[in-house]
């Protein structure tokens, strides 16, 4: 379903590290030729402790299965995909050089090819020097407070917004987390009022009857 022309507010939030958001990327970045949308680079790490999360390569069941799962979907949907040598990766100096070339759409697209695409290292200033060169960003200036500041910047607000994970595209303030909650979020563009009915607002104040590591009410 496409969206119809309106005015919203869509901002994306990535991290290079997620090749879930690699995946998302491709239809992201096509939306973006429909209709603005703010690209937010932050570190995903954050997140996950600010809400006592771990991440899935944490867990080693769920680290093979999701190198499984990704190594799936990245065919299921035709979308090349050579992972890394190593991850989790430290992802720093990529969402560094992404902020400090303008989180361009160009910039987005280089990055995530470097890593999910060509199967590079990229957790260094070292090894992401040649495609900096690319992207026409000086050494220093990736390195910059102004640049560090940005990503904290886009990181406090993630967090203050509710966001939780990553890639997640927001509509308006509502969050559409995963690359695979996209046709979800395609229809809450299109029809606004899709999921304001009453099924929809009852889930807001659904109770919780029972909490992990509380004890069950008697």
């Amino acid at each position: 379903m496409e969206p119809t022309p309106m005015s919203t507010n869509l901002t994306w939030t990535f991290d290079f590290i997620s090749p879930f958001a690699y995946l998302h990327w491709p239809r992201v970045r096509d939306l973006a030729k429909t209709r603005p949308v703010a690209f937010r680079p932050l570190l995903l790490a954050g997140l996950l402790d600010a809400h006592g999360h771990k991440g899935p390569a944490e867990i080693p069941a769920k680290r093979r299965f999701t190198y499984r799962h990704v190594l799936w979907l990245s065919r299921r949907l035709g979308v090349p995909l050579t992972f890394p040598p190593a991850h989790p990766f430290n992802p720093i100096p990529a969402l560094r050089l992404c902020v400090a070339a303008g989180t361009t759409p160009e910039a987005i697209e280089a990055i995530f090819a470097w890593f999910w695409r060509e199967g590079r290292a990229g957790d260094s200033v070292e090894a992401l020097l040649p495609l900096a060169r690319e992207l026409g960003v000086a050494a220093d200036a990736w390195q910059a407070d102004a640049v560090k500041a940005q990503l904290r910047a886009n990181f406090d607000a993630a967090l203050a917004e509710g966001v939780f994970g990553v890639p997640t595209l927001t509509i308006d303030g509502e969050h559409y987390w995963g690359q695979d909650a996209h046709e979800f979020a395609l229809e809450a563009l299109a029809d606004p009022d899709r999921f304001s009915g009453p099924d929809w607002r009852a889930l807001d104040t659904l109770p919780m009857a029972a909490q992990r590591g509380k004890p069950a009410p008697r």
